[in-house]
């Protein structure tokens, strides 16, 4: 692989996995045995409708700052990929993250890279990928790590790109209970067990694009353009399914919808609210920016 593959390799892989990593669209598929809107909440015998519950989820997850998170994402022969980490969403998302890739193309691309996995570090106005040693040698100039900012990634990506800013930046793990909600097709499957932890499972379908412009800053513009992306990407609605214990905090949430690539998935497990965090940036003398790396790329493109 030469020195330009290297770096298309670079950007699209860290790019993809930043984003399908943490701030998928969606949740997964419920089993259709689902209780009615107004069923029992499951605590402590009190009937409390589904949307109650979640309201409080959603408090109670917003406000613990921190959580460990991993979990495994699918994009039909796209890519597959597990992450494991700690995450932070008090002021922004932030986080210690690592991706590694299990299958599909990005695979195949990211041995060539001569690695199977990424470290990543979100901060509040972007996220750094480490590359690895063979990239920093062949097409990063000897440096490892590339910088991503939201501000950056915005203006080159259009309406895609200002959801994602804004979703990194607003958004905490539990975007799939907000979804939900925003939905109003909320319905209790009922009590299971996940990992050892007591939960209640509930489950519901989302229009994305009608999501997205009830919970972003775009205008009536940007939103046409995003719909046309969502529309492109085949992604329509999806199926989303949490599972919440009774301390009102996310432990499990499934995402699955459909798209021209395949199958999209995506299972992420919570643990461990309130975990110390700290992100450091890497050194500027280890670091290349999106915007130089795209400079290289385009004249030997």
């Amino acid at each position: 692989m030469n020195s330009t593959m290297l770096r298309r390799t670079g950007l699209s892989i860290a790019v993809a996995a930043a984003l399908t990593g943490l701030t998928a669209c969606g949740s997964g598929g419920s089993d259709g045995s689902s209780d009615k809107a107004d069923g029992d909440g499951g605590k402590s015998g009190i009937k409390i409708s589904p949307i109650a519950a979640l309201r409080s989820v959603e408090k109670s997850t917003d406000k613990a700052d921190t959580a460990r998170v991993d979990g495994s994402t699918t994009m039909g022969s796209l890519s597959s990929m597990d992450m494991k980490g700690v995450m932070g969403w008090s002021d922004g998302i932030t986080g210690n993250v690592t991706v590694t890739f299990t299958g599909g193309s990005q695979a195949q691309q990211m041995k060539q890279l001569g690695q199977t996995k990424l470290d990543y570090r979100y901060l509040k106005n972007g996220f750094y990928a480490n590359m690895g040693d063979r990239f920093a040698a062949e097409a990063g100039g000897g440096k490892h790590w590339l910088a991503y900012d939201y501000d950056t990634l915005a203006e080159m990506s259009g309406a895609a790109g200002e959801a994602f800013q804004d979703q990194m930046q607003n958004t905490t793990p539990n975007q799939s209970v907000k979804m939900l909600l925003a939905s109003g097709d909320v319905k209790r499957v009922g009590e299971e067990e996940v990992r050892g932890t007591k939960t209640t499972h509930y489950s519901g379908k989302v229009d994305i694009a009608d999501f997205t412009a009830k919970n972003s800053d775009l205008d009536a513009e940007q939103m046409s353009e995003l719909k046309k992306q969502f529309q492109q990407a085949g992604m329509d609605t999806e199926t989303i399914d949490v599972w919440v214990d009774d301390d009102d905090l996310l432990v499990k949430k499934t995402e699955k919808a459909e798209t021209k690539n395949g199958p999209f998935s995506q299972t992420a497990y919570y643990s461990d609210y309130g975990t110390p965090l700290t992100v450091e940036k890497p050194p500027a003398s280890d670091t290349m920016s999106f915007k130089d790396l795209l400079a290289k790329q385009r004249p030997a493109a």
